[in-house]
């Protein structure tokens, strides 16, 4: 759907998605928060002569800021932290793409999780290419799915 360019891949754990991306041709920044899980990313990119921009940073504490205007693609899968929507937001160049998914709450007790509605709402103005919120194949628990582009 869209052509490589510079992706960010948010919380990527051992990076599973910045590994997919950068194999289709996508210049990736992946962040997270775990030695092991950037050390996993740094051998499996290794291994399969990927280049990845890996970042031993934590999100929470504003550690890795995400640059203005700086990626035509920004994924967030599995990861809440509500006040990095409008850097998010800001992070995509004019026609860049979010793509994300984070659990909602239902009726079991978790911690970070989005009412019905929130992802969507984020997005207010942009053009909303996918949109779902239900549970994700192989599990009951449900979850917000988006992909919105910006003007």
């Amino acid at each position: 759907m869209l052509p490589p360019g510079r992706a960010l891949d948010l919380a990527c754990g051992a990076g599973r998605n910045a590994l997919y991306l950068a194999g289709l041709g996508w210049r990736v920044a992946a962040v997270d928060s775990s030695p092991t899980a950037i050390r996993i990313l740094h051998e499996r990119a290794a291994e399969r002569g990927l280049a990845i921009e890996a970042h031993l940073a934590d999100l929470e504490t504003g550690a890795f800021p995400i640059e203005p205007a700086a990626y035509d693609l920004i994924c967030d899968f599995f990861y809440l932290q509500r006040n990095l929507f409008p850097q998010i937001r800001e992070g995509l160049r004019p026609g860049g793409v979010v793509a994300a998914q984070i659990h909602l709450r239902d009726e079991q007790a978790h911690s970070f999780v989005l009412d019905p509605g929130e992802l969507r709402a984020e997005f207010h103005g942009w053009k909303i290419l996918y949109y779902s919120e239900a549970p994700r194949a192989g599990s009951r628990r449900p979850s917000a799915r988006i992909i919105a582009r910006r003007a």
